[in-house]
């Protein structure tokens, strides 16, 4: 059992290395992480590079999740911990998301990754989640804001819709506080409203 463990661990840290974003930008002779916040995400991209590419970064983020949830669930599924497995597998892609080891650990903030990691494991998840963040962003054009709201509901719905499963509980509430924890600057520029807001226009 634990074998298993820590192979999903490291094949879902491994796949949470492909950062879209970063690596996206490099196809470009460019690094996503040398514009404005400086942070390997979905966000900052869009705003110094445009949506164009937007879907490339959506794409690659969005699967390696789920793939990384798949594995966890294939391996422990015949243990009869199948949900248990792609949790486990969603939190490492997240980990390898935020900090790749092949990027220097410097990666993004891990919403589209906890998405993905929503939809491969409960789609009722996965559609609050995209509830919160798009009415949050609709109602006050702060993706930040949108973000960390979507996270703490990322661990919220799951605790609601599988409670007793403590394995999955823990693990959901432990990503929920990570997320808030990764957008710390960003909370604390919202509380001095310093914080930038949602803008159609990129950089050239």
């Amino acid at each position: 059992m634990w074998l298993a463990v820590v192979v999903i661990v490291l094949t879902g840290y491994l796949l949470g290395n492909l950062n879209g974003s970063v690596m996206i930008s490099m196809m470009q002779k460019d690094d996503v992480r040398n514009h404005g916040s400086g942070n390997g995400g979905l966000t900052n991209f869009v705003r110094n590079f445009g949506y164009g590419k937007a879907l490339g970064v959506i794409a690659v983020d969005l699967g390696k999740a789920v793939l990384a949830c798949l594995v966890g669930r294939l391996i422990l599924e015949n243990a009869g911990y199948g949900v248990e497995g792609a949790m486990l597998g969603g939190v490492a892609v997240s980990l390898g998301h935020d900090f790749p080891v092949l990027f220097g650990f410097r990666g993004g903030k891990g919403i589209l990754s906890g998405l993905g990691v929503a939809a491969a494991v409960d789609y009722r998840c996965a559609l609050l989640i995209i509830a919160v963040f798009v009415l949050t962003v609709a109602l006050t054009r702060y993706v930040s804001l949108g973000s960390v709201l979507a996270g703490l509901a990322f661990g919220v719905c799951f605790c609601c819709f599988h409670w007793g499963n403590w394995v999955v509980c823990a693990l959901a509430v432990f990503a929920a506080l990570f997320v808030t924890v990764r957008h710390r600057a960003n909370i604390g520029r919202l509380l001095h409203h310093t914080e930038s807001k949602l803008s159609f226009h990129h950089k050239k």
